[in-house]
């Protein structure tokens, strides 16, 4: 799960299978973390995992609503898609990973050590999901702030 509004990568999960529980395992890491008021709104791809009844219920339990892309659009989950490419070209093909432990660990640092903390993007003016976050953090409390005065 990326937020689209810092790019950071706030829910994850890893397993041998494509089904609704690997899914649902990211929401349930995303809305731990982030704690989203009711009305966030979801965007994914029309990939069976999205539409399971699993996945549904359990954004739909946590006030979240679902959007889906149009079928065969490339372009409409572009910013997931260039995570993907991005993790796959920057870790993933680098080296060959003997185990899938290993290679879990690896994402796990990647994500959460570089990506979210380190990693620059140009959307974000070369600053790190973290970075930014954190200004965009002062910047409204200092208009909160002025604007109480």
């Amino acid at each position: 799960m990326q937020d689209a509004y810092s790019r950071a990568i706030v829910g994850w999960s890893m397993a041998e299978h494509m089904r609704a529980e690997l899914v649902v395992d990211a929401l349930k890491m995303a809305l731990a973390r982030r704690r989203p008021d009711p009305g966030l709104v979801h965007y994914s791809d029309q990939g069976s995992q999205y539409v399971s009844l699993g996945f549904g219920q359990a954004a739909h339990d946590a006030g979240i609503a679902l959007s889906m892309g149009s079928r065969g659009d490339a372009y409409d989950n572009a910013v997931a898609e260039s995570f993907f490419a991005t993790l796959k070209k920057e870790l993933v093909h680098r080296r060959s990973w003997p185990t899938r432990r290993e290679l879990g660990s690896a994402v796990f640092e990647y994500i959460e050590s570089f990506y979210n903390r380190e990693r620059r993007h140009s959307t974000l003016g070369m600053l790190s999901p973290a970075e930014y976050e954190q200004n965009q953090g002062n910047a409204i409390s200092i208009k909160i702030q002025n604007e109480s005065i």
